[in-house]
């Protein structure tokens, strides 16, 4: 990773609140810790890149997708290894229904975070969405190698792991 926002003291502190997170049972707790991380993760380093993140996320709060995907583009022009960048872009693709390209914009997230649990979550609800509930059911199983507890997880591992059984036998 090669983030503006990667000093190494950032790089520290998100992997001390990842080590937190993972043993993390109390909901507050969990909640505190990814607000904490997802602090760093808005963070790209640069001002300007940071209030331009700021618009297209307002932007999306008004529905304007469209406005939203070209601040989140030009943020990526200047700045490709920004994660959050990608991971709001794909969230304004998939408020657009455009599923394909907010997956292939949450796999540049991850190929930049490999943690982020917000883009793991967001694959995992597509997935499912699709009908592909075996990937849906993996990309969950890898959620919670981030954090077991995490409010409303095991309850969805448990309902893909039923529709897969419903479709016939599990891999």
């Amino acid at each position: 990773m090669t983030v503006l926002s990667d000093t190494p003291n950032n790089l520290k502190m998100l992997d001390d609140l990842f080590a937190q997170l993972r043993t993390a049972t109390a909901p507050a707790e969990i909640e505190a810790l990814q607000s904490g991380i997802w602090q760093l993760w808005l963070s790209s380093g640069d001002a300007a890149l940071d209030k331009e993140l700021e618009a297209g996320m307002r932007a999306m709060q008004a529905e304007d997708h469209t406005l939203a995907i070209a601040l989140f583009t030009h943020i990526l022009q200047i700045n490709p290894d920004f994660a959050e960048a990608w991971n709001k872009r794909a969230t304004a693709h998939y408020l657009r229904g455009e599923y394909k390209a907010s997956l292939e914009d949450i796999a540049e997230t991850l190929l930049r975070e490999p943690r982020h649990f917000g883009a793991l979550w967001g694959k995992a609800g597509i997935l499912r969405q699709l009908g592909d509930y075996r990937r849906a059911l993996r990309t969950l199983d890898r959620l919670a190698a981030l954090c077991a507890h995490l409010p409303g997880l095991p309850e969805q591992q448990l309902a893909l792991r039923e529709l897969l059984e419903d479709s016939g036998p599990l891999e």
